[in-house]
């Protein structure tokens, strides 16, 4: 509101007093004047900070492959030469390292059947299916809906929570460190 006032008070100064008038004129032709360019002060380069170093990465395969090796020793099983053992001594060692796999497995994906249906069951496979969650094998003709016999049901991962690994740059690709008794 007071600026009103003061333009309506401005107004009339400049209309009766011809010195007023010549100070605003002034004013507004300084305003409106181009402006001047202005200098730009000489740039100051800042070092940049360098980067944190990046953790190193790691395949999540290969911390799944150490979780079998640490809770089934899967990779020692499937390394050792099988020849020189006997059917029963590969069986009992195969007992062991099947249970702690399958273990291994359900803690962190807790498999489930992709279909409900037993093998061996006639199911049909819809239209607009996704060939992810159906392969279909023999005589394959025609436009879905297929008819057909359920050959495996498949698996899904109810979850999927493999560890988080935390090593450093030199065993990013170690599945199971060197154990050394002392």
């Amino acid at each position: 509101m007071r600026r009103i006032w003061l333009a309506i008070r401005v107004f009339f100064l400049v209309l009766f007093r011809r010195e007023v008038a010549e100070a605003v004129r002034a004013v507004l032709e300084v305003r409106t004047a181009p402006p001047r360019k202005a200098v730009e002060p000489p740039e100051v380069k800042v070092p940049k900070k360098p980067a944190p170093p990046k953790a190193p990465q790691r395949s999540e395969a290969l911390t799944l492959l150490a979780a079998l090796q640490r809770e089934a020793r899967f990779v020692d099983f499937v390394e050792e030469p099988l020849d020189d053992y006997t059917d029963a001594q590969v069986g009992a060692a195969a007992r062991d390292v099947h249970r702690n796999c399958r273990a291994v497995v359900r803690r962190l994906f807790a498999p489930q059947p992709l279909v409900s249906d037993a093998e061996g069951a006639d199911i049909e496979v819809p239209r607009g299916f996704d060939p992810g969650r159906y392969r279909l094998v023999g005589q394959v003709a025609g436009e879905p809906p297929f008819h057909g016999r359920l050959a495996h049901p498949g698996w899904e991962a109810a979850r999927c929570e493999v560890p988080t690994w935390s090593g450093g740059k030199s065993a990013v690709r170690v599945i199971a460190p060197a154990e050394v008794e002392l």
